[in-house]
């Protein structure tokens, strides 16, 4: 169908959901605090993927690490991440949404957008809840709104498995005295930085003077985020199938890296990683990037343009390595991450004029 605008957007959010389809292929965890991260085990360097409602109530949330998430649960079951389960009941989730007749936009494992012209659109979310729970037994939350923006965080109004409508007349009442870290892309970073500026809740982050939000984060971005704040936005959802612009591959270690040598070591693994998922696809690299978290916990990324796009390993591993030349000396390294940016099929992005050099 592609892109097209709506009167009513919904935003189905699996609940729990990798924790859910693991009580699923073990009943017997049922109602036990279920914790699913890294290769499940505690003592390795790994975060928190999902947490079950159980173990929420102790404080465990994703990202945090997992050893301190064993230590808040000490009778948690915790469990390595099992990619193509998920994804299998993923992917059953999104075929039963698409068997209501209507756009779905997906976003990830556990959530998409719906687009729907209906009257009633509680009933159509109540029906949306049932069709998922009897093809795949999965509980789901469905946020209402007028926007994509506000359906998304009605979302959070209606877990578990309930259904919440926010619009542009109830915006205001609901939101309006909320910090502005409840709003959908606004992290703790940015709070911060409208914090200095005296904009601390949603009402005042709607009312704020544009050219002060442009001045702090720039023509787009501030213009944006005075749109977040009177949760303002599209109502369009597009079903076009998504194509990756890039591919990333990182890993934590579990001893940090000392050496030069052990960097680029890791460095040529990774990037060669990276390239295979490309050349999967047949798309040739135009930009790389290096991610690095040194010890004990500092995050820096880098990323260079190629002069000329290319399917050659070597190239972008050349690349990759000559970025890890502005890699600070002598610090011990915890993470590497490498992504490789390819060609849009369309020709988008880094196309550019210049012909693909040859696969090597």
């Amino acid at each position: 169908m592609g892109p097209r605008r709506f009167r009513w957007v919904l935003h189905v959010d699996l609940d729990q959901f990798l924790a859910a389809v693991e009580v699923l292929r073990r009943p017997e965890l049922a109602g036990r605090p279920v914790i699913v991260g890294g290769r499940g085990d505690p003592t390795e360097r790994a975060v928190v993927s999902t947490a079950s409602y159980e173990a929420r109530a102790y404080g465990v949330g994703s990202g945090m690490p997992l050893r301190v998430a064993a230590r808040k649960v000490p009778d948690a079951v915790i469990l390595p991440v099992d990619r193509p389960v998920y994804e299998a009941a993923s992917g059953h989730v999104m075929d039963t949404l698409r068997g209501l007749g209507t756009v779905v936009e997906v976003l990830g494992w556990d959530e998409a957008f719906l687009g729907t012209d209906v009257e009633d659109p509680e009933a159509f979310a109540r029906r949306a809840q049932r069709a998922v729970l009897d093809a795949t037994a999965l509980h789901c939350s469905v946020g209402i709104g007028d926007t994509r923006v506000r359906a998304k965080i009605a979302t959070g109004f209606g877990k578990p498995a309930g259904v919440y409508r926010l619009t542009a007349e109830s915006w205001t009442s609901v939101m309006g005295e909320r910090p502005v870290v409840d709003l959908w892309g606004v992290g703790s970073r940015v709070a911060r930085r409208l914090a200095a500026h005296g904009i601390g809740t949603v009402s005042q982050l709607a009312a704020a003077d544009e050219a002060v939000l442009v001045g702090e984060f720039g023509p787009r971005m501030g213009a944006w985020y005075g749109e977040l704040g009177r949760g303002e936005g599209s109502a369009v959802v597009d079903d076009t199938p998504w194509v990756a612009r890039g591919h990333s591959r990182e890993t934590t270690y579990q001893r940090n890296l000392t050496t030069p040598e052990q960097v680029t070591a890791a460095l040529r693994e990774l990037a060669a990683q990276a390239h295979a998922d490309t050349e999967a696809e047949g798309r040739p690299v135009f930009r790389v990037g290096l991610k690095v978290r040194y010890a004990p916990f500092f995050t820096r990324t880098l990323s260079r343009k190629l002069p000329a796009p290319t399917r050659s390993l070597d190239e972008v591993t050349a690349a990759v390595l000559d970025l890890a030349a502005g890699l600070e000396p002598g610090r011990e390294v915890r993470l590497l991450g490498v992504r490789a940016e390819m060609v849009m099929p369309s020709g988008g992005a880094g196309a550019g004029s210049t012909p693909v050099r040859g696969r090597v």
